[in-house]
Parts: structure tokens; sequence; C-alpha cells
């Protein structure tokens, strides 16, 4: 073999090497970025999820006939907040993702009907405290709708990247997982939940 064929084998596999590593980092940044976008709506989630049981207790003291509501607004509170643990710590996994848009769903629900309630009962809705963890909460509503949509951006920034040719042969190389986005599974839970004052 001649030292200029030597030359060419050797540039070739340079710059395929030099290809592959920039592909692969690519792919790396991009998954980093679909987790720190879904790590931004945990930040949210947890943050509601805070606000809950001071919602539940201000309603408490007004609300002793609705006892039953206020459990399952805790219950479904505690059951979102373990979904959104296990999909933090798994954020490629669909199986947890959808437990967790099934959560947040099934929360969303009986906050509805918590807030139904609470306008039965007008010196409750009068509270001070009620009227500033209702507002909270409904700011809080709007960062995890901007988050999950920054989330979904990222992701399918991200499966796009590790699906198109010739870049999908190094994520399958490498293993690189599909993301999967955090989609609203009914109608009504695209649907903010109605806070009245």
């Amino acid at each position: 073999m001649s030292t200029t064929m030597l030359a060419i084998v050797v540039g070739v596999l340079v710059v395929f090497a030099g290809w592959a590593i920039g592909v692969y980092n690519g792919l790396v940044q991009a998954r980093n970025r679909f987790k720190n976008a879904f790590a931004q709506i945990d930040v949210q989630l947890k943050r509601r999820y805070d606000l809950i049981p001071n919602l539940v207790e201000t309603a408490k003291g007004y609300m002793k006939h609705e006892r039953e509501t206020l459990e399952a607004v805790i219950a479904a509170r505690n059951q979102a907040f373990a979904a959104a643990n296990a999909a933090a710590a798994a954020p490629t996994d669909g199986a947890a993702m959808r437990a967790l848009a099934g959560a947040e769903g099934a929360l969303r629900g009986v906050l509805s009907r918590l807030m139904v309630v609470v306008e039965q009962y007008p010196d409750l809705k009068a509270n001070q405290n009620m009227m500033q963890l209702q507002e909270e909460i409904a700011s809080t509503e709007n960062r995890i709708a901007f988050a999950r949509q920054a989330y979904n951006d990222e992701v399918m920034a991200y499966n796009t990247r590790r699906e198109v040719f010739p870049s999908s042969l190094i994520a399958s190389m490498f293993n690189f997982a599909a993301a999967q986005s955090l989609e609203l599974e009914s109608d009504a839970e695209r649907q903010a939940p109605q806070v009245r004052f």
C-alpha cells in the first residue's frame, strides 16, 4: 500500500470519526436540553404540590361538610407527586410520562371541583389567604403550561435529531432512547382550573 493511499484512508477515517463525534455530542446536548426542560416542569409541579396542602388547610375551617372533596384533593396531589418523581427519574420512560399525565389530569379535575365548592362558601371565598392561594395556583398553572410547551419542543427537537439519517446510526449504536412528550390526555385537561375571586 502506498503512502498516498494510506494517507487517504487515514484522512477518511479521521473525517468519519470527527463526524461521528459531532453527531454523538449533538445528541447528548439535545438529550440534556429536554431533561433540563423537564426539570423546569418539575419545579413548577412541586410548587403547585406545595401550595395544595395550604389551600386545603385554609378551606378546612370553612368547609366542615366537604371532607370528601378535601381528601380527594390531597389523595390526587400525592398521586401526582409520586408520578412526577417517577417521571423526573426517567424522562425517557413513556409509561412514567403517561402516568404523570394521567395523575396530573386527575389532580386538575379535583382542583376544579374544589374551586366549584369554594364558590358555595362566601366567607371562604372572601378569605385573604384563600384568595392569595388561588392566585398563586392560577399563576403556577400558567407556568406549568409554558414549561410543558418548552419541554415538548425540546423533546421534538431531540427525537427528530435521533431519527434523521445518518445521525440515526449513531443514536442506535449508543442507545439514545426516544423521549416521551408530556401530552394532556383529554380536552377537559386542556382547560385551566377555574379560579374565581
